[in-house]
C-alpha cells in the first residue's frame, strides 16, 4: 500500500509512543511506534528531487543486485503509475528491451543511467530518480531555463526563466529553435523517442534537450532572418541559487501588497513567514501572490496552511482519483478541502501569478484558489506536471524514485496538468528583461500603476 505525505501535513505532530497517558500495554506501545515510523518514513515528493537517495551509500553490490532492483522498479511502476492508459506505453516492451542489460551491469552509475532510460519511456517530467550522475539530464522544470513547444514542425520558445543562463544568452520568447548542439531539432527530438511518439512526448523530449545534461555545454541555433544565429549558453551550477528566505514581501502601493514564494512550498518555515508577511499587509485591499518560482513543488500541508488564510469556512479545492484501488478495479475518488487557519482571514482581492516554473503543489494552489473563487490566476500555462507523486526506494541499491500514483483535478473536473489560467499573458516581444509583463497585467486588473 502506498501512503503519501500529502495526506499528512508536514507540520503534524505524531504522538509519543512512550507517553504513559497513551497506553500502558507494551504491545500497544510497540504497535503505535511501528505505526508512527510507517508514517514518518513514507513520502510523496512533489517533484523528483535530485539528491542522494540514501544518506549512507551502500557498499559494493552483490551479483544480481542490480537485476533485482531493476525488476522492483518495473513492478512498482507497472502497478502504480496511473497514466499508462492515456499515454499508450508498451511497458512490457520496455522491459524486454532493457532487462538483459540490467543483468550485465556491474557499475552503479551505469545502473542509474539504465534506470533513467526506463523511466524516460514514460515521457513524464513528474517521474524520476532521487539521485543522478554528472551525465544525467537536468530536471524539468526545476533545472530548466527554456520552455518551448512545437507549433507544427517548428520548435518555438514560449518562455525563458528570468535571470537564467538562457536569459543572459539572449534567448527570448517567440524565437524559433533550428538545432540543439548542432543537431537539427526534429532529428534530436526523434532520437529521444520511439517511432510514432505523441505530441506530448515530443514536447517532453524538446524541453529536456533544452535543459541539457549536467556535464555538457549547451548551444542553440536560432532562426534569425536569412542567416541562422548560433548561441552558446554558459551554465553556472546551480543555475538558480537557493534563496536566502522562503518568501519576499512588500507593498506595491498604498492599496496593493505582494508576496512571492521562493521555491519553498515544501518547507515548514514558509508558513510562519507567510503569516508574518500577511500581518504586515493586512490593511491592503488587494494582494498579489506570486507562485512563478515554485518549480520543485512542495507538500499539501504547507500549501493548505497558506490557502487557509483566505477562507472563512472549509472549501473544496482539488479532486483526486486513485485508479484500480476500489472494488473490482474501480477507481477511488475523493475531494480535498482547505480549512480556515490563522488569527484572521484575508478577504481582499487576490491575484495569483503563474508561469511554466509553477510546478506541482504550486499548480495545486493555483487551481485551488481559482476553484474556490478566491483568486484570479494570471500568467502562462504552468509546468503541467502529472498527478500526485509517491516515493519508493529500491531494496538493494537504496536508490529512490518518484512517480505519479494519483490523478489530480481542478474541482471543475479538468485534469490539473491540462488546466490553463483564466488570464493568459503572451510573453513574445515582452520579455526583454527590463519589464515584468505578468506583474504589469496583474496591476492593470487591480487598477494600480506599476510600483
Amino acid at each position: 500500500m502506498h501512503l503519501g505525505l500529502h495526506r499528512l501535513p508536514s507540520s503534524a505532530v505524531l504522538p509519543d509512543p512512550f507517553a504513559p497517558t497513551l497506553c500502558q500495554s507494551p504491545i500497544m506501545r510497540l504497535y503505535i511506534l511501528l505505526f508512527c515510523l510507517s508514517l514518518a518514513t513514507s513520502s510523496a515528493c512533489a517533484v523528483p528531487a535530485r539528491c542522494p537517495s540514501n544518506p549512507t551509500a551502500p557498499g559494493p553490490q552483490a551479483a544480481g543486485d542490480y537485476a533485482l532492483d531493476f525488476e522492483q522498479l518495473f513492478k512498482e511502476l507497472g502497478e502504480g503509475y496511473v497514466y499508462f492508459d492515456e499515454k499508450k506505453i508498451d511497458w512490457e516492451g520496455v522491459h524486454r528491451r532493457l532487462a538483459p542489460r540490467a543483468r550485465e551491469i556491474h557499475d552503479r552509475n551505469a545502473f542509474i543511467g539504465l534506470l533513467e532510460e526506463a523511466i524516460d519511456a514514460l515521457h513524464d517530467a513528474h517521474a524520476g530518480l532521487r539521485t543522478n550522475t554528472a551525465h544525467s539530464f537536468r530536471l524539468v522544470p526545476t533545472g530548466a531555463d527554456i520552455w518551448a513547444d512545437f507549433d507544427g514542425e517548428h520548435a518555438v520558445v514560449s518562455e525563458v526563466r528570468p535571470q537564467s543562463a538562457a536569459a543572459r544568452a539572449g534567448i527570448r520568447a517567440g524565437q524559433e529553435i533550428l538545432a540543439i548542439s548542432g543537431v537539427p531539432v526534429m532529428r534530436a527530438v526523434a532520437e529521444q523517442l520511439e517511432p510514432g511518439a505523441s505530441p506530448t512526448a515530443r514536447g517532453w523530449a524538446l524541453r529536456r534537450l533544452l535543459a541539457g545534461r549536467h556535464d555538457e555545454r549547451r548551444s542553440l541555433t536560432l532562426a534569425a532572418g536569412r542567416a541562422p544565429r548560433e548561441v552558446a549558453i554558459i551554465d553556472r551550477e546551480p543555475s538558480q541559487p537557493a534563496p536566502a528566505a522562503p518568501l519576499q514581501a512588500r507593498r506595491l502601493s498604498a492599496q496593493a501588497g505582494y508576496i512571492k514564494v521562493e521555491n519553498s512550498l515544501g518547507e515548514d518555515s514558509l508558513v510562519p513567514a507567510f503569516d508574518a508577511a500577511l500581518a504586515e499587509l493586512a490593511s491592503c485591499k488587494a494582494l498579489i501572490l506570486d507562485l512563478r518560482e515554485t518549480p520543485s513543488g512542495g507538500n499539501t500541508g504547507v500549501a493548505e496552511a497558506i490557502m487557509g488564510r483566505f477562507v472563512r469556512e472549509p472549501r473544496l479545492y482539488q479532486r483526486y482519483e486513485l485508479p484500480g484501488a476500489g472494488f473490482r478495479g474501480r477507481s477511488r475518488l475523493w475531494a480535498q478541502y482547505v480549512t480556515p487557519r490563522g488569527p484572521f482571514t484575508y478577504e481582499g482581492k487576490l491575484i495569483v501569478l503563474v508561469t511554466h516554473w509553477t510546478g506541482s503543489m504550486g499548480e495545486g494552489m493555483a487551481i485551488g484558489l481559482d476553484g474556490m473563487g478566491r483568486g484570479v490566476v494570471v500568467g502562462t500555462a504552468m509546468a503541467g506536471l502529472n498527478g500526485a507523486v509517491y516515493s519508493q526506494t529500491l531494496t538493494k541499491t537504496g536508490i529512490g524514485f518518484n512517480y505519479p500514483a494519483e490523478r489530480l483535478f481542478h474541482i471543475s473536473g479538468t485534469p490539473r496538468h491540462l488546466w490553463l489560467p483564466p488570464v493568459r499573458v503572451d510573453l513574445r516581444g515582452q520579455d526583454d528583461g527590463n519589464s515584468d509583463p505578468i506583474l504589469e497585467r496583474a496591476l492593470m486588473l487591480l487598477g494600480s500603476p506599476p510600483g
